[in-house]
């Protein structure tokens, strides 16, 4: 182990000051320092170091070869620190750095519009990367620290929530997506007893809307479950299985101006109230150091929300 003390940033800072002027009065001014301070911390430097770093006559200050090659490494050194320092000084301040989204596909192409405006207008400095991925994936992420925030529906379940906070943006309606031809499209006031005997097409495994799909079918009372004959991997390819005839589906409010604009062939049917919904939340870690910035994000991914067909929520989930 080394007989010398660890230099302290003040002597490096008054060591570089003096190398940069080769005049103690100009770096101590330069600095803020007195100037029997700064004489002070080189010496001590020095000392610290073992090695001569000046050599001082009456008229002047040169460096020794020793302080010629030391004073490229302690400027080296300053600027690392200072560089250090403005990291966490950006870190500090809110919506500037990297916000890593993780976004459920059913909701992805039909709220990241409005969440990328948002993030354009209000936070420029904000480093946004997206991550389209299933519920499941993404709490993994969230937990083993890839990914920051989600934005997915909820309940997350009793094995996905723990340890995970969630901030609720609001809630919308599902609707039901028909051939033009069925008998049911275009009517406001569908039971939801209907829902027992239509051929309900679904998404695949793994997808949250699949679950709620059929959870409302069993609050229906469709105790046979449904049987699945044909799935697919999104809702455009859901909606088109729709338009060629091959049954129903169901669809969040959100997407719908999305998926049922492609194709003359499909009409929708609205339930009668009060309709089945879905919840859409921002979910965070417990704990997480960003959690104001992450509700002050969702307040503000609230206000945006609230031109699309949903209905708002406040912090505590209330209905506003």
């Amino acid at each position: 182990m080394s007989k010398f003390r660890q230099p302290s940033l003040s002597q490096l800072r008054a060591f570089a000051a003096v190398a940069e002027h080769l005049h103690f009065r100009e770096a101590a001014a330069d600095i803020g320092m007195s100037q029997p301070a700064l004489s002070g911390a080189v010496a001590a430097l020095e000392e610290s170091l073992g090695v001569q770093l000046l050599e001082r006559t009456t008229r002047r200050v040169l460096l020794s070869p020793a302080g010629e090659r030391l004073a490229a490494r302690a400027r080296t050194v300053l600027e690392a620190v200072g560089e250090l320092l403005e990291e966490a000084e950006a870190a500090r301040a809110p919506f500037t750095g990297v916000l890593r989204l993780g976004v459920i596909p059913t909701c992805a192409p039909y709220l990241l519009p409005t969440v990328l405006r948002l993030v354009h207008r209000s936070y420029p400095e904000l480093d946004l990367q997206v991550h389209e991925e299933q519920t499941a994936s993404l709490l993994d992420g969230l937990t083993a620290g890839r990914l920051d925030l989600l934005l997915l529906a909820v309940p997350l379940g009793a094995a996905g929530s723990h340890g995970i906070a969630t901030m609720p943006l609001f809630d919308e309606d599902f609707v039901l997506v028909l051939p033009r031809s069925h008998e049911l499209a275009g009517r406001r006031d569908i039971p939801r007893a209907r829902l027992r005997d239509l051929a309900l097409l679904l998404l695949d495994e793994g997808h949250c809307l699949r679950d709620q799909a059929l959870d409302i079918c069993r609050e229906a009372g469709r105790s046979d479950g449904v049987p699945v004959t044909t799935t697919a991997a999104g809702l455009s390819t859901l909606v088109q299985l729709v338009a060629g005839g091959m049954g129903v589906t169901l669809l969040p409010r959100t997407a719908l101006r999305v998926e049922t604009g492609r194709s003359e062939s499909l009409a929708t049917g609205r339930f009668a109230a009060p309709a089945p919904s879905r919840r859409i939340a921002l979910a965070m870690r417990s704990g997480t150091a960003r959690q104001q910035e992450f509700e002050a994000f969702a307040d503000a991914l609230r206000q945006e929300l609230a031109v699309l067909p949903v209905r708002p929520v406040d912090a505590s989930g209330r209905e506003g």
